[in-house]
């Protein structure tokens, strides 16, 4: 009985660690006063307001959407590229490629953009902007995409495309027509993922972003001003409530896929 309130004892401390600073976001969002510190002065929308005259914001979010959108694409793209050569039986090295596209998983981030940026700056001798981003971005976010999707097709039924080969499809064919549309699922929540993971990175868009300003470098550059702190909460619960709402939409299509595919859910996302 000790062991089991112990249990829980922790698991609601770790709890109240996670999400109390996800749930002061809204509280001093909502607050009239400049100060970040209690007691609350009053309600009020006044910041979030403000958010719509900031015309750098607003190029900052349309810069940061063209790229979550970019990279997402192209990353799921090389996900089903991965997963599908992964669950061939035939495909040589498939292992050693597979753990090849997950390295950057392991690799500290901060190594990695200054890694990327001599490359791309120095070694390739191209400026920084939204493409460069985009390109390191596919790198860090493909691996996410080819894990989900990593599943996706080692719980797929093989015989289903083997049946469509035997009635007179081609490989593409069966695997357009008949794998794509039961993986779809895993399709649409490696893109919300992706997605989620682009749009809320910072370390390397601020080393590979040149003249080009990103939300989370734009955040970044409001903290110099004490005045401004209430419009990064502001933002940050925007930012807080749009991530969630496309982690439970990628869950949503994710656990589909399991229960379409026939198996038991132990576990996902959320």
């Amino acid at each position: 009985m000790t062991k089991g309130w112990g249990l829980r004892i922790y698991a609601l401390i770790y709890l109240l660690f996670l999400f109390a600073p996800i749930i002061l976001l809204p509280m001093f969002a909502f607050n009239s006063g400049k100060i970040i510190a209690f007691p609350l002065q009053g309600f009020s929308t006044t910041w979030f307001e403000q958010l719509w005259t900031r015309t750098e914001l607003h190029r900052a979010v349309q810069n940061s959407l063209i790229i979550a959108v970019s990279v997402a694409a192209i990353s799921t793209v090389l996900g089903i590229c991965a997963a599908r050569a992964g669950a061939l039986d035939d495909y040589p090295f498939k292992r050693s490629m597979i753990g090849l596209v997950m390295l950057p998983l392991v690799l500290p981030e901060i190594i990695l953009a200054v890694a990327l940026l001599v490359i791309i700056a120095k070694v390739l001798g191209i400026a920084p902007s939204v493409w460069t981003i985009i390109m390191a971005h596919v790198l860090i976010c493909t691996p996410y995409a080819t894990a989900i999707l990593n599943g996706a097709f080692q719980n797929l039924d093989k015989s289903f495309e083997e049946a469509a080969m035997d009635l007179g499809e081609n490989r593409w064919g069966a695997f357009r027509l008949v794998t794509l549309p039961l993986v779809m699922p895993g399709i649409i929540s490696a893109f919300l993922i992706a997605f989620i993971i682009s749009l809320d990175e910072f370390i390397i868009a601020f080393f590979l972003s040149g003249n080009v300003t990103t939300l989370p470098v734009y955040i970044y550059g409001l903290r110099r001003q004490s005045d401004d702190l209430p419009i990064i909460m502001a933002l940050g619960t925007i930012l807080v409530t749009m991530s969630v709402a496309l982690l439970i939409v990628a869950e949503f299509f994710r656990r589909r896929g399991m229960r379409r595919a026939g198996i038991k859910d132990s576990g996902g996302l959320l």
